[in-house]
């Protein structure tokens, strides 16, 4: 037996809702937090994403990998 039908709209409005409270809480802990804790944090994100990009891996050249032709 089927389960009962859903209504998108609530659902629409349910997913929106979570995501509108997401944004907020973030909202929150940014804009409540002392300049000293933005600045530690706007720090770590930097030196993660510069290690990040320290770590990747650079695409293979195609002109060395001998399918020139195909």
């Amino acid at each position: 037996m089927a389960d009962a039908p859903i209504n998108l709209r609530r659902r629409r409005r349910r997913r929106q809702r979570e995501a509108a409270d997401r944004r907020a809480e973030a909202n929150r802990a940014w804009h409540g937090a002392t300049r000293a804790e933005r600045d530690a944090l706007r720090r770590e994100r930097e030196r993660a994403e510069r290690e990040l990009d320290g770590r990747r891996r650079e695409p293979a050249d195609r002109a060395t990998s001998g399918d020139e032709d195909r």
